[in-house]
């Protein structure tokens, strides 16, 4: 079972996202509306995978990740970013981010990170 933690002020952001994985099977989702809950989450369970609105109530998604890693550097992160990939790899370097997301991401995005985490994780 692959526990995926989503992190989105409105859920309809990543909902075409989560449900193409729920529909995938062999994941269990979990929702937070803020960097803050979702780093009281991190602390407290094992993720397989935490994705992340480009922007939250309380912070941003790249302090989100940012601030991950010192609870748990073991949860592969995807972050929604309207950033050219250059830029965004710029910015992002160093946080070992798995993937930037369009926003609204769907379907084919959701498998191709579900791709990507089970080859990183030996379960391809």
């Amino acid at each position: 079972m692959i526990k995926l933690l989503l992190v989105a002020s409105a859920r309809e952001s990543l909902a075409d996202l989560a449900s193409t994985l729920e529909e995938e099977g062999g994941v269990e989702t979990r929702w937070a509306r803020t960097g803050t809950e979702a780093l009281a989450l991190a602390a407290g369970d094992p993720w397989d995978l935490l994705v992340s609105e480009e922007k939250l109530e309380d912070m941003d998604g790249l302090e989100l990740i940012r601030r991950l890693l010192r609870v748990n550097a073991m949860i592969n992160t995807a972050l929604v970013s309207r950033l050219p990939e250059e830029e965004f790899h710029e910015l992002s370097e160093g946080l070992g981010i798995l993937s930037s997301l369009p926003p609204e991401p769907g379907g084919a995005q959701a498998r191709e990170l579900m791709a990507r985490l089970k080859g990183i994780k030996g379960l391809a």
